[in-house]
């Protein structure tokens, strides 16, 4: 694996970092700012709002830009926002800084995802983003246990400084180490306008629907953990980082595994997780009050939900990139963070309508289902087998039939010369 695509997903650390530590922070966010934890729940939306509107505004914005100095000042916007959030003196100030925070990490998943996968062959494609995705299984290793601790001990306006630092170390691994030979001469890209049409192919927006899914669905029940353990379970608050912890091991192995899997046996592998995922959330859902099973299942979680994401994330641009290798990695942003969105907002409707957090895994359960069907679907559609080639300057469509298995395909397709 090149070393930049490894920078790359050392930078996602920080990233992965803050969209996640404020699952472990909500109690003392809330009291802070004098909000209802529904109300600090949102925080975690606002940042997957920014998300989705920044990933494909900024991949367009920048679409003419060097990509690696475009990654520089969207990791530099990253910190400063952290800064500003770590002073924020009121909730709405917190939320402002959230978004804006959101839109450079936005567009540093966009563009960062294009590079890997400009720097891998098409069979490596799922094992690219595996490295990227693995940034935020360390961040749920090590990043939001952390900054939990640092939250609990030092006030939760400590991990906003942390995550700061951990950019700006992100920031100079980019400078050093991305080389500029990863992007195409800007007059090599297509149009915008040409990237544009892919939202005309309803496979793409299939493609989009699934992921949207897995990720509300996992994030329905994930955003309000902290309060299910200490209120529902009757763990002391210690314990949160614990459960963070073993959540993010589960993320590692799930990534790891998923990203060599799905590689080979694409709609399998979505298979399995997205069942597994369903099961674990609906198990979650009837053993809230025993401490043993809550701590296993959220472990399993882990693995079961990053089983399933790098699988995601290549099925995409297996769709997209041939027509918009710009708006591929923003199409995958966005869709993972329009779930990320509508998770905690669901999960709030929940616990606002007094149904509890145990409530949450029930309803996470449904959705990450119907992110069963979504694959189903895209396995029978007349493009399954679809493969996308992309050279540096050219990409290059290679549509191939359904039976053979994507494993087969990708090598096909890597050892064909793309067309001049």
């Amino acid at each position: 694996m090149p070393v930049a695509v490894l920078v790359l997903g050392a930078a996602v650390f920080a990233l992965g970092t803050s969209e996640f530590m404020l699952s472990g922070l909500l109690p003392e966010v809330a009291d802070d700012l004098d909000v209802s934890i529904p109300t600090a729940g949102l925080l975690i939306s606002a940042f997957a709002i920014g998300m989705v509107v920044g990933a494909p505004l900024l991949a367009a914005a920048t679409q003419r830009l060097p990509r690696r100095l475009t990654l520089v000042w969207l990791l530099a916007v990253f910190a400063v926002g952290h800064v500003v959030g770590a002073l924020a003196p009121a909730y709405w100030v917190l939320f402002l800084c959230r978004v804006v925070s959101a839109l450079a990490c936005a567009g540093f998943w966009a563009v960062g995802a294009a590079v890997a996968i400009s720097l891998v062959p098409v069979h490596a494609r799922a094992r690219a983003m595996a490295v990227m995705i693995g940034g935020l299984s360390i961040a749920n290793i090590a990043g939001v246990p952390g900054g939990a601790v640092l939250g609990q001990s030092l006030g939760w306006r400590s991990a906003f400084w942390a995550v700061a630092l951990l950019t700006v170390a992100g920031l100079v691994g980019v400078l050093l180490l991305v080389p500029r030979a990863a992007e195409p001469e800007a007059d090599e890209r297509p149009p915008l306008r040409s990237e544009l049409r892919i939202y005309r192919d309803p496979l793409v927006w299939l493609a989009i629907a699934t992921t949207a899914l897995f990720a509300a669905g996992t994030f329905c029940f994930f955003s309000y953990l902290a309060p299910l353990l200490t209120e529902v379970t009757g763990l002391d608050e210690g314990w949160v980082p614990v459960v963070l912890v073993l959540y993010g091991v589960g993320a590692l192995i799930g990534t790891v595994a998923g990203g060599r899997l799905a590689d080979a046996h694409m709609f399998g592998t979505l298979y399995v997780g997205l069942t597994a995922a369903a099961a674990v959330l609906a198990l979650a859902a009837f053993t809230a009050h025993n401490a043993v099973a809550a701590v296993t299942l959220s472990g399993l979680l882990g693995l079961a939900s990053f089983l399933c994401a790098p699988g995601l994330n290549a099925r995409i641009f297996n769709v997209a990139t041939a027509d918009a290798p710009t708006l591929a990695g923003a199409t995958v942003t966005s869709a993972f963070n329009t779930g990320n969105t509508l998770g905690p907002w669901i999960g709030g409707l929940v616990i606002s309508a007094g149904l509890g957090y145990a409530a949450t895994a029930w309803v996470g359960a449904l959705l990450v289902l119907g992110a069963l069907v979504g694959a189903w679907l895209q396995s029978r559609a007349g493009r399954a087998g679809q493969v996308v080639a992309v050279s540096p300057a050219r990409p290059v469509s290679q549509p191939v039939s359904r039976r053979s298995s994507e494993r087969t395909l990708n090598r096909a397709v890597d050892s064909q010369r793309p067309a001049p």
